[in-house]
């Protein structure tokens, strides 16, 4: 569960964004606002029906983060409302994103420039229909068909930001894991391999790629994205098994920045990087 004071805020709900452009967890909170607002209480009396602090509420009002069902349990108790945000929060969690994944893909919209790590996957902004559809798969064994295509549409829209008159600038380091697991099957990989060779033309995009023989270079092992923007500070993404986490504390980012410094200098270079790819491709193509 995240708590108002794991992290400092790294969102904020724009008071000029119009409804229709809010995310579900903006949607979200700024139902709840209305309620309490409705019913006459504040965001320190509803923390204290719920159990949470007045801070928390603000979070969640803001859209900055994923109420717990605890938290939409407790708005129900306090409003009266038999169980309508529990199930506005299921529907969120059903949606074509993890609900804990909006706060990032909020900010990677706005990003200027996005450096990004990954050591298992491709990562999914570069990634083909065929490859995030094998992804998905695995990934929810329950869903239907049609969930899972409305996942992989939504995967595939990220790329929009690249159409802008002013794209970011998209720096990805893929560990050579992440070419070499088979995902879905040859085909696929062949296809993904493929695009990630058209993408590395952009003038937007450098791609490296990092080799096993580099061993560890760095002292992150694990998948991490930043981001950074013209007018905002810079932020850090991770995840874990139980979801997505945005920080902006200037240690936090500058360790990672540090790190990232550390994989690039330690990956091939660009080149070379492609010249792996090509390789590859051959084999996957045989």
């Amino acid at each position: 569960m995240l708590t108002a004071t794991t992290e400092r805020e790294v969102t904020a709900l724009d008071e000029t964004t119009p409804p229709e452009h809010f995310n579900p967890l903006q949607s979200f909170g700024r139902d709840v606002k209305r309620v309490r607002l409705g019913r006459n209480l504040t965001q320190k009396h509803l923390g204290q029906a719920a159990g949470y602090s007045y801070a928390y509420v603000s979070m969640v009002e803001s859209g900055k983060v994923k109420a717990s069902e605890k938290f939409a349990d407790g708005c129900d108790l306090a409003f009266g409302t038999n169980g309508l945000f529990a199930g506005m929060l299921r529907r969120i969690d059903e949606g074509d994103h993890p609900s804990w994944f909006l706060p990032y893909l909020n900010l990677e919209r706005k990003a200027s420039r996005i450096l990004t790590y990954e050591t298992n996957l491709v990562t999914g902004i570069v990634q083909t229909e065929d490859y995030a559809r094998a992804v998905f798969r695995v990934a929810n064994p329950g869903a239907s068909a049609e969930g899972i295509e409305d996942k992989v549409a939504a995967r595939l829209r990220r790329r929009e930001v690249f159409e802008q008159d002013a794209p970011p600038r998209l720096w990805a380091i893929l560990h050579e894991a992440c070419l070499r697991t088979v995902v879905g099957s040859a085909e696929v990989m062949a296809g993904q391999l493929d695009y990630l060779l058209a993408v590395a033309t952009s003038p937007h995009v450098a791609l490296q790629v990092m080799p096993f023989s580099a061993g560890i270079p760095a002292t992150s092992t694990m998948p991490f994205i930043v981001l950074r923007f013209s007018d905002s500070p810079t932020v850090l993404y991770t995840e874990t098994r139980v979801g997505g986490r945005m920080h902006d504390s200037a240690q936090t980012v500058d360790a990672a920045l540090d790190d990232y410094d550390l994989l690039r200098a330690h990956a091939l270079a660009p080149d070379q990087s492609l010249a792996l790819i090509k390789n590859l491709l051959k084999e996957y193509r045989a």
